[in-house]
């Protein structure tokens, strides 16, 4: 990782001794400190920091990581660098259009997930019952899926998030296969495209349907050999997809190199970079996502907020800097189905995001500012409303971790 990448904006208000200061929100001249970057060791320094500036930026190599919840995204930075790179510019051939309130696709598309996870069931049970692998049925549910999501990506997100079940691998394939369509379409992607990323996202991890259950669900640390059999599911993958009729090259290309990371630390080949397929690096991010996401028996789970902070943690390490930042405008800083407190103490869950106004999602509102239960649940979209009820300053506080207050979006809002 260079230099650049090992900073980090933060508000000052996460500031604390032992940070490593590089850069601030205005020249050093303007300031007392005679050196340009430091690191913070005094109370009286810190004090001066936080008077003068109202972010800064620490680097996380020379001095402590900030907490997350302190972590603020310099948007402006994000899109102008993601324009340098030609490669992911060059995704984008067609601009999708919001064309569908979300109240009215949302019927549509809860009749396309209903589709879609009925033919992800059936693929699961005939590979259990040694039967091939039939691409037809998962392309009926994955062409209701992206219709819906070009029409209004934000409905079938929120359904992915609230009809979770308890079943990891199914679960995984089937959030996976919805975010593959959301960031291939805020890429650009033509239709075709994104089906095949949708139907990589939903077959990548096929290859564990032959590895022992026992192995998938170890609660303790993976030994060697079981860490090469786990392993090994990507190789069982490509078995099943080459036996498999009519099945494209290219999603084969994408399960082979979803494992495989930018800095050439993954599996099984080591490639690094751009020798990484663009859709094995698309999948690869959207797989560690999720997986942070989800109730695994054997990892804590974090909030959508800390995830996105972990990949961009490893942005051109793990993952590309750019395919990162892009998929942080598709998601949100705050993604759907997050647990926010707002700046006048009442919780809610993210329903919607923009992408150009990452800070300000839609949310529906659950507790009063006394974490109170409201009468009704009622939507507030932060990117129109500005002010509380008392002309505040309104805007999310902080994210919250899954299940704060008694709260599960999955439970709510079932029907």
């Amino acid at each position: 990782m260079d230099k650049l990448r090992q900073e980090l904006r933060i508000s000052v208000q996460g500031l604390d001794l032992g940070m490593f200061v590089c850069r601030l929100d205005r020249p050093w001249l303007e300031t007392s400190f005679p050196l340009q970057g430091f690191k913070v060791r005094t109370d009286q320094e810190l004090q001066t920091l936080q008077r003068s500036c109202n972010h800064v930026y620490v680097d996380i190599a020379a001095g402590r990581a900030p907490d997350v919840r302190y972590i603020e995204f310099d948007d402006a930075e994000l899109v102008e660098d993601a324009r340098k790179r030609d490669e992911i510019a060059d995704l984008r051939r067609t601009d999708w259009s919001v064309h569908a309130d979300f109240d009215s696709e949302l019927a549509l598309a809860s009749t396309a997930h209903a589709v879609l996870q009925r033919g992800v069931e059936e693929i699961m049970e005939d590979l259990k019952s040694g039967r091939e692998l039939d691409l037809r049925k998962l392309r009926v549910g994955v062409d209701a899926m992206i219709d819906s999501i070009i029409r209004n990506p934000s409905a079938f997100n929120w359904l992915r998030e609230i009809k979770r079940k308890d079943n990891y691998a199914y679960e995984h394939a089937l959030s996976c296969s919805v975010w593959a369509a959301s960031f291939g379409r805020h890429l650009g992607m033509e239709q075709e495209e994104l089906c095949e990323l949708a139907l990589a996202g939903l077959l990548f991890d096929v290859g564990k349907m032959r590895l022992p259950a026992a192995l998938l669900g170890k609660l303790t640390k993976l030994d060697a050999d079981e860490v090469r059999q786990v392993r090994s599911h990507v190789q069982h993958g490509l078995d099943i997809l080459a036996s498999t009729p009519d099945m494209p090259p290219t999603i084969i290309q994408m399960v082979a190199t979803h494992h495989e990371r930018y800095d050439g630390s993954g599996y099984p080949q080591g490639l690094a970079g751009t020798a990484i397929p663009i859709g094995g690096r698309i999948l690869g991010l959207i797989d560690s996502y999720d997986a942070m996401t989800s109730r695994r028996p054997y990892a804590t789970i974090r909030s959508p907020h800390q995830a996105v902070t972990e990949l961009y943690l490893h942005r051109d390490t793990l993952f590309q800097a750019e395919l990162v930042e892009q998929f942080i405008q598709t998601c949100g800083i705050y993604p759907t189905g997050s647990l926010v407190e707002l700046s006048d103490g009442r919780v809610g869950v993210v329903t919607a995001v923009h992408s150009l106004k990452r800070l300000r999602p839609s949310v529906m509102l659950l507790l009063d500012d006394k974490l109170r239960p409201l009468p009704e649940f009622r939507t507030l979209d932060l990117g129109l409303v500005r002010e509380d009820e008392q002309g505040r300053p309104l805007s999310i506080r902080r994210g919250l971790p899954p299940g704060s207050h008694g709260l599960d979006a999955a439970t709510l809002f079932l029907d």
